[in-house]
This record gives structure tokens, sequence and C-alpha cells, in this order.
């Protein structure tokens, strides 16, 4: 495994993350941009979900919000592991970034098993909110947040 985390660190743009402060800065700031697309999408669907903003058809705002929270999760994760990749050997040692992955994943597979449900295609049809979908809405609320706060974390862990 120390071999793997060793061999990512030594990959080309990584060492060029190390060497260059601003291309550190660019790469933080597209990831923390991610995050922004991903928490920016996700928690104002949940909250559609859980109830709120009645007037808001889940049939406009389902398909778009979640759409646009997978693009976000895919150029974080792109960004996080060129942020990674700087300390391969530290962050897979730390663990809060090992929360930080363990949440990320289950945020994924939360709202992949919604979306296969059939309870979630009659809400993006116009159908009622079954509770079915309110717990993954409430889950997802709790999985992103805690997945924001354990990478806020990883940062204090690892000075």
């Amino acid at each position: 495994m120390e071999e793997a985390l060793t061999w990512i660190g030594a990959l080309p743009f990584a060492v060029a993350i190390r060497r260059s402060a601003v291309l550190y800065i660019f790469v933080n700031a597209a990831h923390i941009l991610s995050i922004g697309i991903i928490v920016g999408s996700i928690l104002p669907l949940d909250l559609r979900l859980l109830g709120f903003f009645r007037s808001v058809p889940v049939a406009v705002v389902g398909p778009y919000l979640s759409r646009t929270a997978a693009i976000g999760v895919a150029l974080a994760i792109a960004t996080g592991f060129c942020l990674f990749s700087v300390r391969p050997v530290e962050y897979a040692a730390n663990p809060a970034f090992l929360t930080k992955m363990t949440l990320l994943a289950l945020g994924v597979l939360n709202a992949a098993i919604l979306h296969l449900t059939p309870q979630w295609r009659d809400a993006v049809k116009g159908g009622p909110l079954s509770p079915r979908v309110r717990l993954s809405a409430l889950l997802s609320m709790s999985i992103w947040t805690g997945a924001v706060l354990a990478g806020r974390w990883t940062g204090f862990l690892s000075e």
C-alpha cells in the first residue's frame, strides 16, 4: 500500500503541484468550488424533498440539481485526487481524511440507490414524495455536511 501511495506522490502532476504554490492554490480553489457545487445543489434538493419550498416542483428541480451535484462530485474527486497526491502517505493515515472518503462513498451510494428506486422516478414525474425519498434526503444532508466537516478537520490534523 505504501508503495502505491509513494507512486501517486511521484506522479508528474503531484510533483508540479507540490513545487508550485500558485498551482496548488488553483487546484485547491477548484476543489472548494467543486464542493460548493455539490452542497449548493444537494442541500436545496434535499430540503425540497423533505417538504420545504413546496411551490417548487420536484419534477423541475430534481433532475437538474441531481445532475449538477453529480458534476460537482466528479470535479471534487478529480481535484481532490490532485490535492491528495501532494502528500498521499500522510493523508492515507489521517483519520479525518478517511472519514471524509467514507462519507463521500456513502453519499454517492445513497444518491445512486435513490435514483434507482421507483419512488424517485415517481417524484421526478410529479408524484408524491414517499418516506423512502424523504429518508434518503435526510441521510444525504447528514452525509454531505459530515463530509464537508471531515474535509475541514483533515487540514487541522495534518498540520
